[in-house]
């Protein structure tokens, strides 16, 4: 077999591959011999039909079975003997194959580059001082006591700031706002629970509700901005018609010691003041800590200057693309029905997906230099605090992940994981 490796550009090669003619007359004469024995033909009992016959009949199955056959041990023999390591599988194409002739294909792929001249040693961050507002124990002590609250009927007056009202609505968008015909849609629901006043209503959906009474309809037209969340809605004109069945206001519970024991273990309000405080600044100190770990990424792809390997840029854009499917799924958002334009957010994506391919570069080429490794404890102590999250078992947890390939990337994580610490071990932190 003849083999070359081609340098196309730092990160890219082709691969040129030739197994001599004799290596493929005997791929080919052993296909052939499998479907001449399985083949049926008029005028012959099967498993009779003459080689020959079996060759011209299903000449071109024969030559893609053998092909399929030689191809991918070719190219890993030829990777292997030119001491290569692709990214990902090679991409093999032009293949050439016949009777008596060599078969020949080239194979492109992507490789990792060589990161010279990478200092780490002086590594200067900044850390923001971050601390929770004035306000955020109150904010949070009030959350604790909507959690608590219960709805009580209300059945003397119509619908005002902070009740909940349930509603029969039926939803159409009338046109967009830049006066033309939108696509005809209609929603209707049954039930629906409003809390006036909650940040998520609509603008102006609050005042068209407020005063309506138990058992009154109305119907009214609203307009969403061009920059709407809800990416359906977003640029519309909407016409609603809405029938009140219920009205409940929340009734809060009294901010004392009885509402801290109810909770949580805490014997005073003092008390749970105190562990909110603790939780706030814990939060806020893991928050300045994420900042310093940014600026680490930062710095460390600023000092990336070889090309990066698309393959690696696709890839990340795709797990982050797979994160927002995942995110909305989580919403319950129909991924069906919801306007998504993947195109424009996977080119959003991809500066973001390029600074961290970038950093992980560089954090792969410390844990080289610095011969950082993952023990099998590490790695069973990551897998029980992820089955810990999930509410699995760290068994069910390996099994997944070695379906599904996950183990490696793992692995890899760790080992990013040990050069991060290992970089901030060294590295000066200023706080700002």
């Amino acid at each position: 077999m003849k083999a070359a490796i081609i340098e196309l550009t730092e990160t890219r090669r082709r691969l040129d591959v030739e197994i001599p003619a004799p290596d493929v007359d005997a791929a080919i004469g052993r296909f052939a011999e499998q479907y001449r024995r399985r083949a049926k033909v008029p005028g012959f009992r099967p498993g009779k039909v003459p080689v020959h016959i079996a060759r011209q009949r299903f000449k071109d199955d024969i030559l893609h079975d053998a092909a399929r056959d030689l191809v991918p041990p070719a190219v890993d023999e030829a990777l292997r003997e030119q001491a290569v390591t692709p990214i990902d599988t090679p991409d093999v194409q032009e293949v050439s194959i016949d009777d008596g002739q060599p078969l020949t294909f080239h194979a492109l792929f992507e490789v990792m580059p060589s990161i010279e001249g990478l200092d780490y040693d002086a590594l200067t961050l900044r850390r923001t001082h971050v601390a929770p507002d004035a306000d955020a124990i109150d904010r949070a002590i009030e959350e604790l006591r909507r959690r608590a609250s219960r709805l009580e009927p209300v059945t003397d007056r119509g619908v005002d700031t902070g009740d909940t009202v349930t509603l029969d609505l039926t939803r159409r968008v009338v046109r967009n706002l830049e006066g033309g015909p939108a696509s005809p849609s209609e929603d209707r629901h049954e039930n629906v629970p409003i809390e006036l006043g909650a940040a998520a209503n609509p603008p102006g959906f609050d005042a068209e509700l407020t005063g309506l009474q138990v058992g009154e309809s109305k119907a009214f037209e609203l307009s969403y901005a061009a920059d709407h969340e809800e990416t359906e809605l977003a640029g519309t004109r909407v016409s609603y018609e809405v029938v009140a069945k219920a009205i409940h206001r929340r009734l809060l519970p009294d901010l004392d010691d009885e509402f801290a024991r109810s909770v949580g273990e805490f014997d005073t309000l003092e008390a749970l003041k105190t562990r909110i405080a603790s939780d706030l600044q814990r939060d806020a100190a893991a928050e300045a800590t994420r900042g310093v770990r940014h600026d680490l990424m930062t710095q460390l792809a600023a000092r990336v200057t070889v090309h990066v390997p698309e393959t690696l840029v696709d890839r990340e854009i795709e797990r982050r693309l797979e994160q927002v499917a995942t995110r909305l799924a989580q919403q319950r958002v129909d991924l069906r029905r919801v306007t998504i334009d993947w195109d424009a957010l996977r080119d959003e994506q991809r500066a973001p997906a390029l600074e961290m391919v970038r950093g992980s570069m560089v954090l792969d080429e410390v844990a080289r230099r610095e011969s950082l490794t993952i023990s099998d404890d590490d790695v069973e102590q990551e897998l029980t605090r992820y089955a810990e999250r999930l509410a699995r078992t760290p068994a069910a947890v390996r099994a997944q992940l070695e379906k599904d390939g996950g183990m490696t990337r793992l692995s890899e994580g760790l080992r990013r994981e040990k050069a991060i610490d290992f970089l901030l071990s060294r590295a000066t932190i200023v706080t700002a």
